[in-house]
């Protein structure tokens, strides 16, 4: 009988990276600095999770799907994705500014990179006080204004810089330009992609002192350059403890918030379910299992797990997300 599945992290050492995802998401298993990134749950080559508890221990997150298929994924999700698994899950602290980027849609990414595009999520779980994000641009240009803003590094003139408060959401397309800076820490969804074209680096040296490559050509070819004002997502109340935070062709994200006993009816989801506490302590359990998820851990619910109940130890704030 299949059970919720918890994952090594897999950890990224960025030159932006702080200590949050230790001091703040509970990783106390990391004894370097500046470790930027926490992927949580991952199917990209090179970087493929692997099983922490439970009788699979050991086994890779690409192993389990290879043998249990739709019982892990979904049927609907295995037919499209086969053994490929569709979501990139990380947390990530900013301790400094990160590249101003932007990502390949599906079509572009397959014919230059035979690769997933890369639409994202965020989700803020702290913030130091006067922090920002980047998304978007502040005003519509034309391709050749943004081009020159680049070659005579004004660029930032023209980006859309939004504060943000812990509890926040920010949809990321495909195409959109974006960059998380300074104080932020967050949750982020996304398809299971690796592109990143990079637009502007701050005029920063890397750890070796030399300037980290730009992607200006490929940029240019996929970035959005039209003003919109939709930055921050307005969650939609699903039910006393759910709220919908985005609804999307590549994945759903909900929150669910809970200081009492909730009863999980997931029969007419045909997918994986992914939990990512940001906030609190709770125990998912049936007849079968009991598991306990503290802040700053990520546990998969295999698709054939339809019922069991969550006990929050306390008031817990829950990512729920599936496709």
């Amino acid at each position: 009988m299949l059970y919720p599945l918890k994952f090594k992290n897999i950890y990224k050492e960025k030159i932006w990276g702080g200590s949050k995802l230790k001091s703040v998401l509970n990783k106390k298993d990391i004894f370097y600095d500046n470790i930027g990134e926490s992927w949580e749950i991952s199917g990209l080559e090179n970087n493929v999770s692997e099983i922490s508890n439970g009788f699979l221990k050991g086994k890779s997150l690409i192993e389990i799907i290879d043998s249990y298929k739709e019982k892990i994924i979904g049927g609907k999700v295995f037919a499209e994705f086969g053994n490929n698994f569709p979501l990139l899950i990380k947390f990530i602290d900013a301790n400094d500014d990160l590249s101003v980027q932007v990502h390949p849609n599906d079509l572009i990414a397959k014919k230059l990179h035979n690769a997933n595009g890369k639409t994202e999520l965020w989700y803020i779980i702290d913030v130091d006080n006067d922090s920002n994000l980047i998304s978007g641009l502040n005003k519509s240009v034309k391709k050749e204004v943004f081009s020159e803003a680049i070659s005579e590094n004004k660029v930032t003139e023209l980006l859309n810089f939004v504060p943000v408060s812990k509890g926040d959401s920010f949809f990321i397309p495909a195409g959109k330009i974006h960059a998380i800076c300074k104080g932020i820490l967050l949750a982020e969804i996304q398809q299971t992609s690796d592109i990143t074209y990079r637009i502007y680096d701050w005029n920063r040296p890397d750890s070796d002192g030399k300037m980290r490559e730009l992607h200006i050509e490929n940029s240019l070819l996929v970035a959005d350059l039209e003003y919109k004002s939709d930055s921050l997502i307005s969650q939609k109340k699903i039910d006393s403890n759910r709220s919908e935070i985005k609804k999307c062709n590549f994945f759903t994200v909900n929150i669910l918030k809970t200081d009492a006993e909730i009863n999980i009816d997931y029969s007419n989801i045909d997918s994986f379910i992914i939990y990512m506490c940001v906030e609190g302590e709770f125990i998912i359990k049936n007849d079968n299992f009991e598991i306990n998820v503290i802040k700053g851990e990520t546990i998969l619910i295999p698709a054939e797990i339809k019922n069991f109940g969550i006990f929050p130890i306390k008031n817990s704030e829950i990512l729920e997300i599936y496709i």
